[in-house]
């Protein structure tokens, strides 16, 4: 509850805030409290829309936390068969919840909220043609961002974008291949083990994505060990298409200009088995969890350059005798995160219209830096988790209108979105430099 009131004052993000609970606090009664937390995030404008009927004045954090909560906890009921009997336990909880960290004056009101708020979120959902206002409302995003997407994507993906979204992330876990022999290759190149003889354990559930596993829920005390002993990695299977595109080869130099936190320049190392990664990025708290990940790193020497490609990346990398060009250079730019916010749940209310101008003059900035880096005859792979196109092929066409495009050739672009494919959004382009 206390993490939920500190999200309504101070909007922290939500990652820092699960990161933030007691280390005691273990195995199912975090998996359970990380639950509510994402839910109430995910629904937050729903809930809100619906307390803001019910109550003319906003009540203090810690009742309005207890409030949301409730409110998650009556959409998951309404599809539970005993729904009745569930509503009155989240009801009697409420009003417990509020005794301990309010007032008994506010768990009266609590108890009259909840009664009629359950009635208030037992709606339908919106029919197939609804505006952008009901959608946005009904499945909790920014009334302008809804718009936005019916825009560039249309009202069918558009609803079911929102859906995507509503629903909990799955967990993947990739098999590390570096481990074993390979005896089996994906579609990209990238080598894996498919044979159980390699140690992997059958209830990680296979996918359609070669060396990516589903996580089932409550397998967490069997997936720590596998985590620490380095044989698994957490990691959605959209991180792949950026590596796949720029196939980086056994003994080659490949530099990642934006590597924080890591999980891509692990990826290329695993695929690579031999060679050596540069890893650079900005300093700052990021850069622990990219040291953590390049540890992991089997037969690939890494190099890691704490640095801005902005600014003067050259000269860093003359600083630490790395080369100044590369034959394959990897940038995954920062982004507005819209193709991967059922794991970031809170980007969605941090966003505002502004942003995506911003992200895009930064992207472009990046992408001309990073082609500066690329040997002639090299390959660079430009890559986002967003959707959007003014953050992936007007990037792109902003580049090949100006000079530096010149050089550069366009040969294969890979676009996941997520109602499609599956898995996390983004997109990724390959350019070639003469």
């Amino acid at each position: 509850m206390s993490l939920l009131a500190r999200w309504l004052d101070r909007r922290e993000r939500i990652d820092e805030l699960i990161d933030s609970l007691p280390p005691g606090l273990a195995g199912a009664e975090r998996a359970r409290c990380q639950h509510l937390v994402f839910g109430v995030v995910r629904h937050f404008g729903r809930l809100e829309t619906a307390l803001g009927r019910l109550v003319s004045h906003p009540p203090r954090f810690p009742t309005r936390a207890v409030l949301l909560m409730a409110g998650f906890e009556l959409i998951e009921a309404a599809d539970a068969p005993t729904s009745e009997g569930l509503v009155a336990k989240i009801v009697h909880h409420a009003v417990e919840q509020t005794k301990a960290v309010a007032s008994k004056s506010e768990a009266g009101l609590v108890n009259a909220v909840v009664r009629k708020l359950a009635l208030a979120l037992a709606v339908p959902p919106p029919p197939k043609v609804a505006s952008a206002d009901v959608l946005a409302e009904y499945f909790s995003h920014p009334d302008w961002l809804v718009k936005r997407w019916l825009v560039d994507f249309g009202a069918d993906a558009t609803r079911k974008l929102l859906e995507w979204n509503q629903r909990p992330a799955t967990v993947y876990a990739r098999w590390r291949p570096s481990f074993v022999p390979p005896s089996g290759t994906s579609e990209g190149g990238l080598a894996v083990s498919e044979d159980l003889a390699d140690g992997r354990p059958d209830f990680l559930k296979p996918t359609q994505w070669a060396g990516f596993y589903e996580v089932p829920s409550g397998q967490w005390p069997k997936v720590e060990p596998l985590l620490k002993a380095g044989k698994i990695y957490l990691q959605d299977p959209g991180t792949r298409l950026a590596v796949e595109l720029l196939a980086p080869q056994a003994g080659e130099t490949v530099l990642d200009g934006c590597a924080a936190p890591g999980g891509k320049s692990l990826l290329m190392a695993d695929a690579m088995k031999t060679g050596k990664i540069v890893a650079m990025d900005l300093p700052g708290p990021r850069i622990g969890r990219l040291k953590e990940n390049l540890s992991r790193a089997h037969g690939v020497e890494v190099a890691l350059v704490q640095a801005d490609l902005l600014e003067g990346p050259a000269l860093a990398l003359r600083e630490h005798k790395l080369p100044e060009s590369y034959a394959a250079v990897l940038i995954d730019v920062p982004c507005s995160n819209t193709g991967v916010m059922r794991h970031r749940a809170d980007v969605k209310w941090r966003l505002e219209p502004r942003d995506f101008d911003k992200h895009g003059r930064q992207q472009l900035a990046l992408l001309h830096a990073a082609a500066r880096l690329v040997a002639p005859g090299g390959r660079l792979v430009y890559s986002t988790c967003s959707l959007d196109p003014e953050e992936n092929e007007r990037v792109i066409k902003a580049f090949f209108d100006s000079r530096a495009g010149g050089p550069f050739k366009l040969e294969k672009n890979a676009v996941s979105q997520p109602w499609v494919t599956g898995h996390d959004g983004g997109a990724a382009f390959l350019l070639r430099k003469s």
